[in-house]
């Protein structure tokens, strides 16, 4: 998944607020790190500041959320 795709799905993600968009979010992130890495996933909680937003730890590892 390219970054700016993954940008796009969770700013669609962040215009609800359910348990379920959380959980979607969880997955973006399980691809991005896979893919991009930890600093990728590390830049999207910072712009899109995930861990107010969501309550999700920017210190775990997303890389095998979603297999």
């Amino acid at each position: 998944m390219q970054i700016s795709r993954a940008r796009e799905l969770i700013e669609q993600q962040m215009a609800f607020s359910s348990g379920y968009n959380r959980n979607a979010v969880r997955m973006i992130l399980g691809e991005v790190a896979r893919v991009h890495g930890n600093a990728a996933v590390q830049q999207l909680f910072r712009d899109f500041d995930l861990e107010h937003h969501y309550e999700l730890d920017p210190n775990t590892d997303y890389s095998g959320v979603g297999l």
